[in-house]
């Protein structure tokens, strides 16, 4: 893995995707909308490619542009916002289809740690933004791609302090926003998560 691309790396834990990245020696390509989100840090050490995930040909622009990719970072969100949407499904698509259309295989995709458990368990207030994360999750899973659905819980700015990774289950409520950063890139070299849901939270130990 020497570049990365990444979708949705100006949000909270996207930044901590990049910035694990950086220090790791991978070359980094961001998609950005708008030239504010894009962080003072980032700029001269990533490659910026100005686009929307929900647009095919920006997609495609950002996978195939100068110097080919290894693999691919999602973390698109919705800024907090929880009503009915199908923004973050019609870029999981566009991303399948850029990477099937560029041969590319790994993928480490973020989605909510709600779609582990029942849904009388989750608020009704997430239950919009929970069914567009089930839209995401069974396009990943039917993509043919080395792909890593990582399913994190409340995501904390506290600093890293180690975390935990199992499948098909979620391991704890809670997980630090460098954590989860860090997993994201280091899954996309991990093959016992390839095709895997994969829930995350911080370490017991770390308690």
């Amino acid at each position: 893995m020497q570049r990365i691309a990444v979708i949705g790396g100006t949000g909270m834990t996207g930044q901590c995707v990049v910035d694990h990245a950086l220090e790791k020696g991978l070359k980094v390509r961001l998609l950005y909308r708008t030239e504010p989100t894009v962080p003072e840090r980032f700029k001269g050490k990533v490659q910026l490619v100005q686009g929307d995930a929900t647009k095919l040909e920006d997609v495609k622009n950002l996978i195939e542009g100068d110097g080919a990719v290894d693999g691919v970072c999602v973390i698109l969100g919705t800024r907090n916002k929880l009503e009915a949407t199908t923004e973050l499904s019609r870029g999981t698509e566009n991303v399948i289809r850029a990477m099937k259309d560029a041969k590319l295989t790994k993928l480490s995709i973020v989605m909510s740690s709600f779609l582990l458990r029942p849904l009388k368990e989750v608020p009704a207030v997430f239950h919009k933004l929970n069914e567009e994360h089930k839209r995401m999750l069974d396009l990943t899973k039917a993509s043919g791609l080395d792909y890593i659905a990582i399913l994190p819980p409340h995501i904390s700015d506290e600093p890293a302090s180690g975390y935990t990774v199992v499948h098909d289950e979620a391991p704890g409520r809670m997980v630090s926003k460098d954590d989860l950063g860090k997993f994201i890139v280091d899954s996309l070299d991990q093959p016992e998560h390839y095709g895997k849901v994969c829930g995350i939270a911080k370490s017991v130990k770390a308690n």
